[in-house]
């Protein structure tokens, strides 16, 4: 089985070493290098690799964000290398996607190869669970995104989360609602409140999340239920199931 593979890191001497690396996997393919998360996530929906080797640690979109973006069913099995800390590297243990902690001896690298090319063998679905547990785990030891990647025709841009005034859930996406627009992104409402800061951002509906900042007022409304009135004078409901989150204020 003849694996394609995109090399993902914003030091140049560290894709090299990769490279050389894979020179002994005569299975191994490098279709793709990449220098920073915007990269990799566009390189991964043209290229569709098989495997990806990418760092944690880079500038404007880390590794988390790549995965976060393109969403766990359509993430190719992916090595992470990274120096993060002891409490991040133990969720990657139970897993079946292997770490490479820099420096790390090339029998560590094709050990982690070798547990790669098992998890390309499972299915589809046992690969989406892996991946999401995977990014649970993850998400405690991680600070809260301060940036969302959305994409606007072509292109990929940033979107900080403070500029963010309510999200609300479309299908199988959710819509960012941004100081007079609005971008569509790939993401269930419950995986991105988990990357969201909860001082800030709360659930109020099964559809809708909303920034704080940006709340006029609450109206008591029929059947226990509030009206919620943001600042550009959209109106909102507050459902019972989530009215505990405002009981300070209520």
């Amino acid at each position: 089985m003849n694996l394609r593979a995109l090399v993902v890191d914003d030091e140049t001497l560290a894709r090299q070493r990769i490279r050389h690396l894979l020179r002994r996997s005569t299975d191994i393919e490098v279709v793709g290098e990449c220098a920073n998360g915007l990269e990799a996530v566009k390189a991964i929906e043209e290229l569709a690799p098989d495997l990806v080797f990418m760092d944690i640690q880079m500038p404007e979109l880390d590794g988390f964000g790549v995965v976060e973006a393109m969403g766990a069913d359509r993430m190719p099995p992916t090595l992470f290398i990274t120096a993060y800390d002891q409490h991040a590297l133990r969720a990657f243990e139970v897993h079946a996607v292997d770490y490479l902690l820099k420096p790390f001896s090339p029998e560590r690298f094709h050990h982690a190869l070798e547990r790669a090319r098992r998890w390309c063998r499972s299915s589809t679905r046992e690969k989406g669970q892996d991946l999401e547990a995977l990014m649970a785990g993850l998400r405690r030891d991680r600070p809260w995104a301060d940036r969302l990647l959305v994409r606007q025709g072509d292109r990929h841009v940033l979107v900080r989360t403070d500029a963010v005034q309510w999200i609300e859930a479309e299908d199988n996406y959710v819509r960012l609602h941004v100081e007079g627009t609005s971008h569509l992104v790939r993401q269930t409402m419950a995986g991105l409140l988990a990357r969201l800061d909860p001082a800030r951002f709360r659930r109020i509906h099964r559809s809708a999340i909303v920034n704080l900042d940006c709340i006029r007022e609450f109206q008591p409304w029929s059947g226990g239920d509030h009206l919620v009135i943001m600042r550009d004078g959209t109106r909102l409901t507050l459902s019972r199931t989530y009215r505990d989150q405002f009981g300070e204020w209520l």
